[in-house]
């Protein structure tokens, strides 16, 4: 199998969603349901004041950490996906079309979440959103990552991109908590360990 060479395009997803609205079966996948319901589980705080999903698709992952925050914001590049998810009706998320790094939405988040996305860059765009990543996160915040660990065409495996991701934001981030690694890697990243 033969990796893309560039970072998939919004149009790229757009078509995707065009076909079928629910091309990863989000809604209906069993393995989806669990790996969402661990994602949540494993979130270090039970409130969060604001947070960020990237590449929220049509807002399924969206409304189950939406519980957890007073206020959302999820960006995905697909118009239609977005279109979707608005249609969930959560009342504390802003939902908005646009592709990352280029279009990352302004503010502070004490939650950044990238669940299934890293793998769409080439590494260099994986470089500049880690960063901004970094940015945009509070002094007390989390990045929570979560990336299927199987074979892809995409430019990067999972574990590469978790990997390069993690070596971007050492710096600002040290404590990585892997959280698991089977099937799929999903890891905590904050400035601080947790108290016991």
């Amino acid at each position: 199998m033969s990796r893309k060479t560039t970072t998939l395009s919004s149009d790229y997803f757009e078509d995707k969603y065009l076909t079928d609205i629910d091309p990863w079966n989000f809604r209906t996948s069993d393995y989806e349901r669990q790996k969402y319901a661990a994602t949540v589980a494993a979130l270090g705080k039970q409130r969060y004041r604001s947070a960020l999903e990237i590449g929220c698709s049509i807002g399924v992952l969206t409304g189950k950490l939406a519980s957890r925050c007073l206020e959302i914001t999820a960006i995905d590049p697909s118009a239609t996906a977005i279109a979707a998810a608005r249609q969930n009706g959560i009342a504390n998320a802003v939902f908005i079309t646009g592709s990352v790094p280029r279009d990352f939405p302004p503010g502070r988040f004490d939650l950044i979440v990238l669940s299934e996305v890293l793998y769409y860059f080439v590494a260099s765009d994986l470089r500049h959103l880690a960063e901004r990543c970094a940015e945009a996160l509070s002094s007390d915040g989390e990045i929570l990552l979560c990336h299927w660990l199987g074979e892809t065409d995409y430019p990067l495996t999972g574990q590469e991109a978790s990997e390069l991701f993690a070596c971007h934001i050492f710096s600002r981030l040290p404590v990585r908590t892997l959280v698991r690694d089977d099937v799929y890697r999903l890891e905590r990243f904050s400035r601080q360990r947790e108290p016991a």
